[in-house]
């Protein structure tokens, strides 16, 4: 009875790099018999020489780096992000859409955490396509930028160079679920910006966190080394100006009495209220009081905003994150 052969054959591979060669292996040839080992040994050592030339020749497939904590002989993650093209801003449903910009002065739509996580899973779940010119059935385009407009319902489309404008600047202690982490590479847009949604810490030591991001191929969550797979120091966190607390319901819970956050709706102006002068007896007592002709108060106007202002910019916030009104990172300060 003759000797049966058998031939190793590896598990598929779930590694969509393209045109990858890591998650497959040759069937191991039988093994040589004695009489044809030396004319085996030379021709491996020739075949060896012809590889190490064309490996000279054609750099290797480019593959991305193991998730933290998987072993070695694993099958990666997906490749990080390198350039992530985007569109520029523009209104729901693209360019052809009715424009839904908000007018000047308008208060932000808000939102919850809960509802921003909702609406990220929402597309994760879909498998919504990678693209900078395509735009999802809710009117938003398919890129890193249109996904977080979308998961902070926004009003239009708005890009890496705008998400700052609606949001205040935080630090990584105080990243909740909701808010973002931004890199806007302002040298060359297109060259590396990029963002995505913080979902949470997933160890104690808050090295990695949960993220949820548009990339290619299509919207994904998973477990990310803090602040990101590349450029991780470029990456900031921010908070988006419209999150409140929520009910159970999703709607908003009502504004605690003293430093309570009344939202952003409470400071367009000419709006009265306690909440008005609240806010500006603290700006006076934190030593921003300079701007106000007379005592702050009940009326939200241009003193206020300037002191508000002055604020921000005293915690280091620049752009955007320094407009003069009050999100709730800029309220929870000023009480502290």
């Amino acid at each position: 009875m003759e000797t049966p052969v058998f031939e190793e054959i590896a598990p598929a591979s779930d590694c969509d790099c393209p045109g990858c060669r890591h998650g497959r292996r040759a069937p191991s040839p039988a093994p040589a018999r004695p009489a044809a080992r030396r004319a085996l040994v030379v021709a491996v050592g020739t075949a060896t020489a012809c590889a190490a030339g064309v490996a000279a020749a054609l750099p290797a497939a480019a593959h991305a780096p193991a998730r933290p904590g998987d072993p070695a002989d694993e099958t990666p993650a997906p490749a990080p992000v390198q350039d992530t093209p985007q569109g520029e801003r523009a209104p729901l449903h693209g360019p052809a859409g009715a424009p839904a910009s908000p007018e000047a002065g308008a208060p932000l739509p808000e939102t919850t955490r809960a509802q921003i996580i909702e609406r990220a899973k929402r597309w994760v779940a879909a498998k919504v396509p990678y693209s900078m010119t395509s735009y999802w059935s809710d009117g938003y385009r398919q890129d890193c930028s249109g996904y977080v407009s979308m998961a902070w319902g926004l009003p239009a489309n708005e890009w890496t160079g705008s998400l700052g404008t609606f949001s205040d600047r935080i630090t990584k202690d105080e990243l909740q679920p909701g808010d973002i982490l931004l890199f806007h590479n302002e040298a060359d847009p297109e060259k590396g910006s990029h963002v995505v949604i913080f979902g949470g810490w997933t160890d104690t030591a808050r090295t990695q966190y949960t993220a949820y991001e548009q990339t290619p191929p299509h919207t994904r969550q998973q477990t990310t080394p803090y602040a990101y797979w590349n450029n991780s120091s470029r990456y900031l966190p921010y908070r988006y100006k419209g999150v409140v607390t929520g009910t159970a319901g999703g709607a908003p819970a009502p504004a605690a009495t003293g430093a309570g956050y009344p939202g952003r709706a409470a400071f367009r102006p000419g709006v009265r209220g306690d909440h008005v002068t609240r806010l500006g007896e603290q700006l006076v007592k934190k030593g921003f009081g300079g701007f106000y002709p007379a005592g702050p108060g009940p009326r939200w106007g241009e003193a206020d905003r300037r002191a508000v202002e002055a604020f921000q910019r005293a915690q280091g916030w620049r752009g955007g994150a320094a407009d003069g009104f009050p999100g709730p990172e800029t309220w929870r300060r000023l009480f502290a």
